[in-house]
C-alpha cells in the first residue's frame, strides 16, 4: 500500500468532540472519521507542487501558502490524532493541521495561482519535465496533468473550507 497525503476539513467543534473522546477513551480513541465528502487523497503530488513552483519561480509568499496548504502547520492540539493504536498517521509524521483563519489566508493565496503559466515553464518533453521536478514513479498521465488535477483538487478544497470557516488537518497514510 503507497503512502500517500490525506487532508480533512473539519470544525472546530468536531476536533474537540475527537479530543474529548480520546481522553475519555480506555484506549484513547478519539473515534475520528471525518466524512468521505470533506476528505482529499493528494497521492505523492504535494512534493511535486512544491518543485514546481520553485523551478518555474512562484514568488515566496505564494509558494509559501502551497507549503502549508500541503504541510500544515505544527498543531499540538493535534496529539489525540497520534496515538496508538487509533493514529491516523502511522506511516508518516504527525497529524498536521491549519486553523480556520490560515485556511482562509492559504485558501486566498493559492487561488492567485496560475499553475498552468507555472506547468508551461516546465520542459517540453515530460521525460525531462518529471526528472527536473524529481517524480521517480510513474504517472498514469504525464505530469502536467497530473499536477494540474491535483492542485485544481487542492484549491478547489480549499476554497470550499474556507467558505465554510473550517479547519483543515493533514497527515500522510
Amino acid at each position: 500500500m503507497a503512502v500517500t497525503q490525506q487532508l480533512a476539513r473539519i470544525p472546530e467543534g468536531y476536533l474537540a468532540a475527537c479530543r474529548q473522546s480520546a481522553a475519555v477513551s480506555p484506549d484513547g480513541d478519539p473515534h475520528w472519521d471525518p466524512p468521505a465528502c470533506d476528505m482529499l487523497d493528494l497521492d505523492w503530488a504535494p512534493a511535486l507542487l512544491k518543485r514546481v513552483g520553485e523551478v518555474a519561480g512562484l514568488g515566496e509568499v505564494h509558494l509559501d501558502a502551497l507549503r502549508r496548504a500541503t504541510d500544515g502547520e505544527t498543531a499540538p492540539d493535534l496529539g489525540f490524532l497520534d496515538t496508538h493504536p487509533h493514529a491516523i498517521a502511522p506511516f508518516g509524521g504527525a497529524p498536521t493541521g491549519l486553523d480556520a483563519s490560515q485556511v482562509a489566508r492559504v485558501s486566498e493565496l493559492l487561488g492567485q495561482i496560475d499553475m498552468s503559466a507555472l506547468l508551461a515553464a516546465l520542459p517540453a518533453d515530460d521525460r525531462d519535465a518529471a526528472s527536473l521536478i524529481g517524480q521517480v514513479g510513474p504517472l498514469t498521465v504525464g505530469p502536467r496533468a497530473y499536477l494540474l488535477e491535483h492542485f485544481n483538487a487542492l484549491r478547489d478544497f480549499y476554497a470550499d473550507a474556507a467558505g465554510r470557516h473550517l479547519h483543515v488537518v493533514l497527515w500522510w497514510d
